[in-house]
């Protein structure tokens, strides 16, 4: 396929878009768990329940969204997943209406199946929109606005969600009927952010139906030329009838590695504004800001780390962050006052390197296997709906939220183990 970024470079600029659109919603979580758990008098176990429904929705929609693009093509897979994005976001306003807690799950569920459409097409987009020879590059430009993403939603959600116009003590002197009404206002804020939302996708998506979008052309990753000696073929042959994907080792590890390192980012970024209050005693509202530093700390790391890997072996920089991110745990369980805070804004500046890295070191030389191999890691991050959990779990059982901590800790030691040996052939 012949491209110039020249001549794609508006349709590259919307691609990137999506990048940032995703990104801003998943961050958008971990103000919307703290502020549903007050409206609702949730524990934190039923309010981590956000991300398993985000989560789990990847988990389940991840093939028919590939079925999709695969029988209709990926820019009607694009337009299908931002109209079902915004459904879900329109479906916002329907769920505060009736102060149901199931119903904003559910739109949650809605708005993460237009996700995964979206991030079913856009890698392959943003890696085909211009000389091949530079599609890293291009790919890791897009990302860079889902890191930018990271960092601005939790900032502007605080001032734009976590609107409390009641202290605790007001509510609990009010009578029954005076505090529901009371939450229900306070819930009621994320009507117009979610509207806003939900029309920007629309005018997004009637963009996208008017652009002239290349068709990408699947070739056959292991085909074999004239040139291909029949030893080769023959080889090739015998490897697909010997082995599946999952006979190979470091894949099958990369997918356990991913389930876990996905689970203990979503733990340390989701939680953060229940964590950051009891750890260091500030305000909501002043821990949104220090998650928009986390989210910096998470961006630099990404592109340092990128950086350092020119000069250091991959598999040998995961177990230096793993470890670093694995320390620093333990301090976010035992430490008090800012120190906790600074000691997250690392954590996040480790884990910057972490996904990239599994999936990369996971796909390694699976030859003919490494689609299916790439959609069984992608799959694990359905870890991000369960161990969000176990963090809330164990929040409500010891009534101490630093020592859920413990979770992500025990996920970074696999990490580090994946480095040193699961990465194996």
């Amino acid at each position: 396929m012949s491209l110039t970024t020249r001549k794609y470079l508006f349709a590259f600029i919307m691609i990137t878009s999506l990048f940032f659109l995703w990104g801003f919603v998943h961050n958008f979580n971990p103000v919307l768990i703290p502020h549903l758990k007050r409206s609702f008098t949730l524990n934190t176990t039923q309010s981590t329940l956000i991300d398993t429904a985000v989560y789990a929705a990847y988990f389940l929609m991840a093939i028919p969204a590939g079925m999709l693009m695969k029988r209709f093509g990926y820019k009607v897979g694009i337009i299908t997943g931002l109209l079902v994005f915004a459904m879900g976001a329109f479906l916002f306003i329907p769920a505060a209406n009736l102060q149901s807690y199931l119903f904003f799950l559910a739109a949650l569920f809605v708005i993460a199946t237009g996700l995964t459409m979206l991030e079913t097409a856009a890698n392959p987009y943003a890696s085909a929109l211009g000389d091949p020879a530079t599609a890293p590059m291009r790919l890791n430009f897009s990302q860079s606005f889902n890191g930018l993403a990271a960092a601005l939603a939790p900032a502007i959600g605080v001032r734009v969600i976590l609107t409390e116009t009641h202290t605790d003590e007001q509510l609990a002197a009010m009578t029954e009927a005076a505090r529901t009404a009371a939450l229900a206002s306070e819930a009621s804020s994320v009507k117009i952010p979610y509207l806003i939302l939900g029309l920007a996708l629309v005018v997004v998506a009637i963009i996208f139906s008017f652009l002239k979008l290349p068709k990408i052309q699947q070739d056959a990753v292991h085909h074999h030329g004239s040139a291909g000696s029949q030893e080769q073929s023959t080889e090739l042959t015998s490897t697909s009838t010997r082995k599946g994907p999952l006979s190979f080792r470091h894949l099958r590890w990369a997918i356990v590695t991913q389930f876990f390192y996905v689970g203990a980012q979503v733990c340390v970024f989701s939680t953060f504004l229940l964590y950051a209050p009891v750890s260091a005693g500030i305000t909501q509202k002043e821990a949104g800001d220090y998650l928009f530093i986390c989210g910096m700390a998470f961006l630099a790391g990404r592109f340092i780390g990128t950086a350092l890997m020119q000069y250091f072996e991959a598999r040998k920089l995961l177990m230096l962050y793993a470890i670093m991110s694995f320390l620093l745990g333990w301090v976010a369980v035992f430490a008090s006052g800012m120190i906790t805070i600074y000691t997250v804004v690392g954590i996040c500046f480790f884990m910057s390197i972490m996904f990239p890295t599994i999936f990369a070191l996971g796909i390694r030389n699976l030859k003919q296997h490494t689609e299916f191999g790439s959609s069984l890691i992608i799959m694990a991050i359905v870890g991000a709906a369960l161990l969000p959990l176990l963090f809330g779990l164990i929040t409500d059982l010891t009534g101490n939220v630093q020592l859920a901590y413990l979770v992500p800790i025990f996920c970074f030691a696999v990490v580090w183990y994946f480095g040193w040996k699961g990465a194996d052939e």
